[in-house]
């Protein structure tokens, strides 16, 4: 190859947002990050909201500073978010309100209202998705019993990464990978569940056809071109959903990869040919989501650093700025398994009181409260491990061969400390990184669509080449196994 080619990845997670650009020579990507923004929810009247139009313009602002660094070398650009928000679109392309925020209060009760209509273990059989209460169909649902007038002249339903590429070139999709999130979509038949979405009283019209990661949407509009200085870029489509881009780079050459994607939630599952759906994944809450290629990412939703995040946010308020560094230096300090706590229980999802709730929870289950941050923090790393252990012996149950280690990609993969507490957890090794797996399986995915690439597999090579790994191996393993006993006990009760 004469001259390194450049894609730029739009990658927007639930706290913060970047722009990126993946420079490959023919053997190797440099990775180099253009802009950095916050994705800050804002509370309306009506509930809590994105911003999306602060998104959008700090998308420009990023791909306007790869203009500046790179002229007229990209390629292409690629849009991946966090799961399941959307927008909804009148015929004329108009936006009908600002898209909620996953954590709005407004689906409260959604769940019990969806069972009332279609069997809980019947919507499972359907889509194979983990119920959680932020799923859009739970969203959809509550527009539908508050009577959303929205909802009455809504020609299209737009997740949000899907309208972003929108806003970019003026062409409208619903990308797979995105829309198997929802728990509207069939793994089975690879399509819209209809019958699903009628009983459920949604416009069958807002669903369309579905597209797939690496189709080319179109280039840039002109307005866009205007703002950014870029052209002849195309829009690509990429896996949507941030979780599957990161699969795609999870840098292992095994057919069925084990992976932990870590970031404010924690998705620990197998990349699988087909979806896993039966009495034991609907006990043990598995989900069946779409990967490029049409692969199927079974896996469990945990939640991840939220809790680390919310408890800074806490401290932060009363005067105490820890860097993310001092807080796992904190953590070591204190007493090991002194308290535990579930981090899927329901009053960690809502934000604020983070340390209060974690000191409530242990107080109720009779375990002594962690009462300074290094206590908390050492709460929250070890029990998050422990979680990890708990659903990683469930997983194997559905693994087509015992993987040798496991992968963990995303910002979480910096942590040392929760790497080395989740190869303890588990007895296995953990090999740690890339950290921005995201935005490389968002770049991937337009080199296959580019031709530069054949296949993932490919990619991923590449990916293990540029981005070298840590590894981890397990320390301490009686003290850990009898901790998982115990942790073990503490759930169940």
């Amino acid at each position: 190859m004469s001259e390194s080619k450049v894609y730029l990845a739009v990658d927007l997670g639930a706290g913060s947002g970047r722009v990126l650009a993946g420079v490959y020579d023919g053997s190797r990507i440099d990775l180099r990050e253009l802009s950095r923004f916050d994705n800050t929810p804002v509370a309306l009247p009506d509930g809590w909201h994105w911003n999306i139009s602060s998104l959008y313009q700090n998308v420009l602002g990023g791909l306007k500073a790869a203009h500046d660094e790179f002229g007229d070398q990209p390629v292409s650009v690629g849009i991946d978010t966090w799961g399941v928000d959307y927008a909804l679109v009148d015929g004329d392309g108009r936006l009908l309100g600002l898209p909620y925020q996953y954590r709005d209060s407004r689906t409260d009760g959604m769940m019990e209202v969806a069972f009332e209509k279609v069997a809980k273990r019947d919507i499972y059989e359907r889509t194979g998705i983990q119920f959680m209460g932020l799923n859009s169909i739970f969203q959809l649902l509550s527009e539908v019993e508050k009577k959303n007038p929205a909802l009455e002249v809504a020609e299209d339903l737009m997740f949000v990464p899907d309208l972003l590429a929108y806003w970019l070139c003026g062409v409208k999709v619903q990308e797979r990978t995105f829309a198997s999130t929802s728990q509207l979509y069939n793994p089975k038949i690879r399509d819209w569940d209809r019958d699903l979405i009628a009983a459920l009283g949604l416009p069958d019209r807002i669903f369309k056809e579905i597209s797939d990661p690496g189709k080319r949407l179109g280039q840039l509009r002109s307005d866009v071109i205007a703002k950014t200085g870029l052209e002849r870029v195309d829009v690509v489509l990429v896996a949507g959903h941030d979780t599957a881009s990161a699969v795609a780079a999870v840098p292992s050459q095994s057919k069925n990869p084990a992976y932990l994607s870590s970031g404010t939630w924690s998705l620990m599952g197998l990349e699988l040919p087909e979806p896993v759906i039966n009495d034991e994944t609907f006990a043990d809450s598995f989900t069946n989501e779409i990967g490029i290629g049409n692969t199927v990412r079974f896996l469990k939703n945990i939640c991840g650093l939220w809790l680390i995040q919310e408890s800074r946010r806490y401290w932060q308020e009363s005067g105490k700025d820890y860097r993310y560094g001092e807080i796992a230096t904190l953590a070591k300090t204190a007493k090991p398994f002194r308290s535990l706590i579930d981090p899927d229980d329901a009053r960690f999802a809502q934000p604020g009181r983070m340390p209060e709730k974690i000191a409530e929870f242990c107080r109720e289950t009779g375990q002594p409260t962690p009462d300074q941050p290094a206590e908390t923090m050492r709460c929250i790393y070890e029990s998050l491990a422990l979680t990890y252990r708990l659903t990683w012996d469930k997983l194997l149950k559905y693994a087509p061969t015992v993987p040798d280690a496991l992968h963990v990609v995303g910002g979480g993969s910096q942590d040392k400390l929760l790497n080395q507490f989740t190869a303890n957890a588990l007895g296995l090794t953990v090999q740690a990184g890339p950290t921005e797996a995201t935005g490389l399986g968002n770049i991937l995915c337009q080199m296959m669509a580019d031709g530069e690439i054949e296949s993932l597999a490919e990619g991923r090579k590449i990916v293990a080449q540029s981005f070298p790994s840590e590894t981890f191996e397990p320390e301490e393993g009686d003290i850990w196994g009898a901790a998982v006993e115990r942790y073990a006990t503490l759930l169940a009760e």
